[in-house]
């Protein structure tokens, strides 16, 4: 489970940044104090424009960044009191793998199952399953270095799983891949919803979306404008395409807030 609760992230400008944003205000709110809940055996899909503050809220939820006030509560930990609690209940799944170049796949996996403490008999079990579920068995003994993006995203998905988390995070996880990898990145977020898992989503592909999700929540400029079920969200908009229908949500609030 994943509470939301009154979320704020404000960043405070320098002067390049105001020159950058055009502004003369001191600070800018990214988050808005957004309120929302994502159940487990259930797919949350977070979408939004770019800048609209949901990458911020997704790396407040993986304790990356702290909430300038409310909080988040995961597995009924909060994000503000107990962080480590946090990252041990959760997998944090990016576009950016960020890996270590020297090391091989299971070099990789064995150092964060190490960090979460995992014993090495349930560690072998659960590496052994991932690799055979991601195809990484047969360039497991490639150095990182050496890999491709997919090959990366694979290990990277491994390295987030591995201590097998109840609360799972994919932001914009099949970015860049091919239709292959990004298949396979498909099938592990269904089978993170069939073990009942709370699994949240980011995605720019909105064919993903209306594949995968059951409740959906729009962030437009730091402001939630809609949070609701999926099936709510095709009945509102009806005779309109996925994409139409989010374009229509955003643009009705940015005159909004114009006013």
């Amino acid at each position: 489970m994943i509470s939301v609760q009154n979320l704020k992230k404000l960043y405070t400008l320098n002067k390049t940044q105001k020159k950058e944003l055009q502004t003369t205000a001191s600070s800018i709110n990214a988050v808005n104090g957004i309120s929302f809940e994502c159940s487990p055996g259930r797919v949350f899909s977070l979408l939004g424009p770019n800048g609209a503050g949901k990458t911020t809220t997704l790396r407040m939820m993986a304790t990356i960044l702290k909430p300038t006030s409310g909080d988040i509560k995961i597995c009924g930990y909060s994000v503000k009191d107990d962080p480590e609690i946090v990252r041990s209940k959760i997998g944090f799944l990016t576009g950016s793998t960020n890996l270590y170049d020297r090391l091989n796949p299971g070099e990789i996996v064995e150092y964060f199952a190490k960090l979460h403490n995992m014993d090495k008999n349930v560690f072998e079990e659960r590496k052994d399953k991932l690799f055979t579920q991601m195809g990484i068995h047969e360039f497991s003994k490639k150095r990182i270095g050496q890999m491709s993006t997919g090959m990366k995203q694979k290990v990277s998905i491994a390295r987030s799983m591995i201590h097998d988390p109840e609360v799972v995070i994919f932001d914009e996880p099949t970015s860049g891949l091919d239709v292959i990898t990004a298949n396979s990145i498909i099938e592990l977020i269904r089978d993170c919803k069939e073990a009942g898992k709370t699994v949240i989503f980011s995605s720019h592909i909105m064919s993903e979306v209306d594949l995968l999700c059951d409740d959906l929540a729009i962030i437009a400029k730091g402001d939630l404008i809609f949070n609701d079920s999926m099936d709510s969200y095709r009945e509102k908009y009806a005779g309109t395409s996925l994409t139409q229908a989010f374009i229509q949500v955003v643009q009705d609030h940015s005159s909004q807030v114009s006013v």
